[in-house]
């Protein structure tokens, strides 16, 4: 007996004595971390380039049937940000390999990942971090593959980074100007255009042809475009062959009333 309580013992040594502390919790998820401090975007401008390149690439997302495209919300990716010191994530992130779906913010250990590429709209006020200190949290914290910046009202500051042996590498335009993102197999252009009623030099996703993708107005418009062009086509059709059968019907008529001239001779 003393053989088998010593057994015992070793497996559930709990069993005559008092129980043990509970296991640690687990991590908090989305539901139980804040997401939302206040703060509102900078610009008119900063708001709508966000959302043109979120809107845009969300399209692109779903026709693959996986991934995740957002902004300006919480990227938790580590446990110290859960005593308060919460991280403000990037204008725009994107996350390959994961479901679709609504995140109230991104918790790296829930989601399984850190975002696959980033992208910072500069201002007046935020560069110096978004050049500085982000680009390290992103590079040596998160290790984002990508990362990406643009200034909405000076156009000609933005670049391009691919991480590589723990160092963000400048990426290389293209000879169209573009700035490749190979993890995407897309590109990032400057469009000069009309955007919700807001002129300006605005960045855009391009295809692997350089298209920009399209936004939901957009694709609509091509959709209405290419169904009047069918439509056209239908008609011009229709009459063409209505014209031919007018001048069969004519033709048949000149030869009943010759075969009847011939006949009468």
């Amino acid at each position: 007996m003393a053989h088998t309580a010593t057994a015992h013992s070793l497996i559930a040594p709990w069993i005559d004595e008092d129980p043990p502390e509970h296991l640690p919790d687990p991590p908090p998820t989305q539901d139980e971390l804040p997401c939302d401090d206040g703060e509102p975007m900078e610009t008119q401008r900063h708001k709508w380039q966000m959302d043109l390149l979120i809107e845009t690439l969300d399209r692109w997302l779903e026709a693959r049937g996986e991934g995740y495209v957002n902004g300006n919300m919480f990227v938790y990716y580590t446990l110290e940000q859960t005593r308060g010191l919460h991280f403000k994530g990037p204008d725009v992130f994107v996350a390959l390999g994961v479901p679709r779906g609504e995140r109230k913010s991104w918790v790296v250990w829930e989601q399984g990942k850190a975002p696959d590429v980033v992208i910072e709209l500069l201002s007046a006020t935020t560069w110096r971090q978004d050049k500085g200190e982000k680009l390290r949290v992103y590079r040596d914290c998160m290790r984002v593959p990508e990362y990406f910046w643009f200034d909405p009202f000076n156009p000609d500051d933005w670049a391009g980074f691919a991480l590589s042996g723990g160092t963000y590498l400048a990426l290389e335009r293209d000879s169209a100007g573009r700035l490749p993102s190979p993890l995407l197999g897309l590109s990032l252009l400057l469009w000069t255009g009309v955007y919700r009623g807001l002129p300006g030099t605005w960045l855009r996703w391009a295809d692997a042809q350089g298209r920009p993708l399209p936004t939901d107005g957009e694709a609509e418009r091509a959709r209405a475009d290419i169904e009047r062009e069918r439509a056209e086509a239908e008609r011009e059709r229709a009459e063409a062959e209505h014209l031919r059968a007018e001048r069969a019907e004519s033709e048949l008529a000149a030869l009943r009333a010759e075969l009847a001239a011939y006949r009468q001779r």
